[in-house]
């Protein structure tokens, strides 16, 4: 009878040290490979650095084409003749077009 008290005292003190080693192993576990864990941030990273070359790209256009408009809006004559030759791929006499690839 006594062996089994202290048998039983015995399990009842390491049921919650057992449940919270549990929880704690399963946040832990999660931490590390969850879907927002430790290995996922180098997917993350790495995609932010594709993300932000994106923009990037799409900055320098952006900036390109309101230079374009400002021009436009002045009415630049040099723009002017620049789009009416690459539009209507027409020349003065004597003078030969050739087309180029978009940039």
């Amino acid at each position: 009878m006594r062996i089994k008290r202290s048998v039983t005292r015995f399990f009842l003190a390491l049921i919650l040290p057992a449940i919270t080693l549990a929880v704690v192993g399963y946040f832990g576990a999660y931490a590390i490979w969850g879907n927002r864990g430790i290995l996922a941030l180098e997917d993350t990273q790495a995609e932010l650095g594709v993300r932000q070359q994106q923009l990037a790209d799409v900055q320098a256009n952006r900036q390109r084409l309101e230079h374009r408009i400002a021009l436009m809006s002045n009415n630049d004559p040099d723009l002017v003749e620049e789009l009416a030759r690459t539009q209507l791929m027409d020349a003065a006499p004597n003078q030969v077009a050739v087309p180029r690839a978009k940039r």
